[in-house]
């Protein structure tokens, strides 16, 4: 009979449950609770196990570089340009429910990335979708789609993820076809979803990056007004990972 019941969870894909009764079944100590400590404990394992699963798919379609970045690894003690309480802050994603912005900027190896990773793995945990590219080669992705007829497609896909995280901006100046192409992004996703920029270029040089002025200032205008700016400071901690935590 047991064993029966087991295949009926698994064939209504209850695998949690189904293997908190096999441990049951084999450790005596749960003999001795009684029905409902032994169901609750049941339907806890099949909760814990529907949301492990939920998180392994989010950070396997959010595509992090560093899908292991937490914030609570960071060492704040390092002088960075930024706090502990506003870190942590950030990380109670009030920011993401209120449809605004996180720009990070900072010289190469002060840890852009791996704060941004660590944001959108916090993003995950709460159940967030998130989707991390670089620029080179979310700019490769749109000019692919267009070849193969896909284009909308994506744009549709770029607009539905709820935190969209854009590294490496600005690492050269944006061309016509470049600039329409991200204004369409982030059209889409203003006021509507979050999205995290990554940047070497200081914010008041974004402008002259992007070019035409009509163009720069309607991209600048969804980008900037709205967002969180965190300017990381000091010297590089490249060496292996880009990241903050353990680094003086």
């Amino acid at each position: 009979m047991i064993e029966a019941t087991i295949e009926k969870l698994i064939t209504m894909k209850l695998h949690g449950m189904a293997d908190a009764v096999q441990e049951q079944i084999k450790t005596r100590a749960y003999k001795e609770l009684g029905f409902e400590e032994r169901l609750g404990m049941l339907v806890d394992r099949e909760m814990d196990n529907r949301q492990d699963r939920k998180l392994r798919t989010l950070l396997a379609k959010a595509r992090l570089r560093y899908p292991g970045a937490s914030v609570e690894d960071i060492n704040f003690r390092a002088k960075r340009g930024i706090t502990k309480e506003m870190v942590l802050t950030l990380t109670q994603n009030g920011w993401i429910k209120d449809k605004r912005n996180i720009i990070i900027t900072g010289s190469t190896g002060v840890g852009k990335t791996y704060m941004a990773c660590a944001l959108g793995n916090s993003a995950c945990r709460a159940g967030i979708s998130a989707y991390y590219v670089r620029l080179p080669r979310l700019f490769q992705e749109l000019k692919i789609s267009k070849a193969d007829g896909s284009y909308g497609k994506l744009l549709q896909k770029l607009s539905r993820v709820n935190l969209l995280i854009v590294d490496d901006w600005g690492l050269s100046a944006l061309t016509d076809t470049e600039r329409r192409d991200f204004l369409e992004i982030m059209e889409d996703r203003y006021n509507v979803r979050s999205t995290i920029i990554s940047s070497q270029i200081p914010v008041e040089k974004w402008h002259d990056l992007i070019g035409e002025p009509t163009l720069a200032d309607a991209i600048c205008d969804r980008l900037i007004h709205n967002a969180h700016k965190l300017k990381l400071t000091g010297k590089s901690m490249r060496g292996g990972e880009e990241n903050l935590n353990n680094q003086e």
